[in-house]
């Protein structure tokens, strides 16, 4: 009986190993498996390339299609697929219909490369035909670009350069062309649109000067005598003059100012607002920069840059001022190009407008968020692009009064696409509020803010989110983008070089120290 299952069991076994041959030994999809097989646990992205269908034609049909748009100025690849990204705002809204107006705003922490992305993008536009308009420049970054596209550079500044902020331009011109060519209503429409814009720079000027805007009353006396300046004036006024219109007492200043003849009350009334002129005319803390004639007016057919580094930035005020006497002056030769443009009497040209540190200007003093808002509501029938640069949201809504902040985070709300480099963690409740982030692109984000890592060697290590952007656009899924800088723009004497100052090797205070070396018969 023990002889019978000792046979069946030889047997069962025997058919069990002829139903299972042997296992051939050999990697797997990964690699060799067990100790010292090295099998890939994550396996490499392939690097993708991008050409023409006449540069790689050998290669058609593609195996995968584009992750992004190519439609723009190139600004680098993808952080995720390596894919060449394009992105401007005029090029999105004129040619790929992507966005509803050409507006950006770019947020980010300083020293993360936000106005090398900015100059990417009007060094493109302006290869297009777009002539860029740099509206305050006030660390110099841009005019080197500038000059490389054979554009203009207007210095401002305390014995630097002057803007008559009471010189209607080109407007003047404009419109007498316009009259002579029989287009009254359009030469009417650009003297008021000058004069408009003339009013209120001198208001915001005001407003900044007392840190309070002027009252109504004082408005409207403003706006009668520079009214008056312009029938009785030959030749183009400064603040000087307007200043002695309001001394003099016309019969139309005393009749707005509702002084009943009593020449009293109109000095009552005007005492206020002919301290502040005088205080703009020189001697204020604004100083003597919009006290005289344009010394370089600019120009409508190139790239122009307000070079107004020679401003310290402790003159925070002085800055401000200048600032939205530059944006006023820009938007200005903007309409003017229209106006004749729409006449063919000009060929039409198109701009793109870079409103860097917007946070100053909005800071300056009550109201001065509606004043940018007026100065910067340019709507897609213009045919303007405009890009607007500040640090992160609560520069922008660190404002006392509540409508302030509310029509400050409508610039972000109102822009076509939104830039975004590095911020912090306390960023993202307000960044969410203004456009949708997901929980991965705002720990991307966060992610791109942290400090460089520490190196003993002195070698420049720069941070882990420098030239990274996401690009986002509604409630679309953001794009990643690393820029990539071209020979031109990288190196001491590119384009790109905003630390000029500290290529020059400074001789060192003290001598290197000798090597330290061993005493004789002593231990090493």
């Amino acid at each position: 009986m023990a002889r019978m299952k000792l046979l069946a069991a030889r047997k069962a076994k025997t058919v069990k190993t002829a139903k299972a041959p042997a296992k051939e030994v050999g990697p797997g999809s990964r690699g060799w498996t067990g100790r010292g097989g090295g099998m890939a646990q994550l396996l490499p992205s392939v690097r993708e390339y991008r050409g023409t269908t006449v540069q790689v034609c050998g290669l058609w049909p593609f195996s995968s299609g584009a992750s992004s748009p190519m439609i723009g100025v190139p600004l680098g690849r993808h952080e995720e697929t390596q894919a060449t990204v394009c992105c401007d705002p005029i090029s999105w809204f004129q040619r790929a219909r992507l966005i509803s107006n050409p507006s950006a705003f770019v947020l980010g922490k300083p020293g993360l490369g936000k106005s090398t992305v900015v100059r990417r993008m009007f060094i493109g536009l302006s290869a297009q035909g777009v002539h860029p308009l740099i509206l305050g420049d006030l660390k110099g970054e841009h005019v080197k670009a500038v000059k490389a596209l054979g554009g203009q550079v207007i210095k401002l500044g305390r014995g630097v350069g002057y803007m008559n902020i009471l010189d209607p331009g080109q407007a003047v011109e404009a419109a007498q062309l316009l009259e002579d060519s029989g287009h009254h209503e359009d030469a009417a429409r650009v003297r008021a649109d000058a004069h408009g814009r003339r009013l209120t720079i001198v208001v915001s000027l005001i407003t900044i000067s007392r840190n309070n805007p002027p009252t109504d009353q004082e408005q409207t006396i403003l706006d009668r005598a520079l009214r008056v300046l312009d029938e009785r004036f030959e030749g183009v006024p400064v603040l000087r003059d307007l200043l002695d219109v309001i001394v003099s007492a016309p019969d139309e200043l005393r009749q707005v100012a509702l002084d009943r003849g009593d020449m009293n009350i109109y000095l009552q009334e005007t005492r206020a607002l002919e301290a502040t002129l005088l205080g703009l005319t020189g001697g204020g803390k604004l100083g003597e920069i919009f006290s005289r004639q344009t010394t370089n007016p600019i120009k409508r057919d190139r790239a122009v840059v307000f070079d107004v580094s020679s401003i310290d930035e402790t003159e925070t005020d002085l800055q401000a001022a200048v600032l939205l006497a530059c944006w006023s002056y820009g938007f200005g030769t903007v309409n003017v190009a229209n106006a004749l443009a729409d006449a063919g009497l000009e060929p039409r040209r198109n701009y793109f407008v870079v409103l860097d540190e917007l946070w100053r200007a909005l800071r300056a003093g009550k109201g001065m968020v509606d004043r940018v808002d007026a100065l910067t509501r340019l709507n897609r029938s213009v045919g303007v692009g405009q890009i607007m640069i500040s640090h992160t949201m609560s520069d922008l809504l660190a404002l006392p009064a509540e409508e302030d902040r509310m029509k400050a985070r409508g610039f972000v709300e109102r822009s076509g696409m939104v830039i975004c480099g590095g911020l912090p963690a306390s960023e993202m409740p307000l960044l969410t509020s203004a456009i949708p982030l997901s929980r991965q692109e705002q720990q991307k984000l966060i992610s791109w803010q942290d400090p460089p890592a520490w190196d003993s060697r002195g070698v420049d290590v720069e941070p882990p989110g420098r030239g990274k952007f996401l690009i986002k656009v509604g409630g679309r899924p953001g794009i990643p983008v690393q820029v990539g800088l071209t020979s031109v723009e990288h190196g001491p004497d590119g384009v790109n070089d905003t630390d000029g100052k500290w290529h020059g090797s400074a001789e060192p205070l003290l001598d290197p120290a000798a090597p330290i070396l061993p005493i004789e018969g002593g231990p090493l």
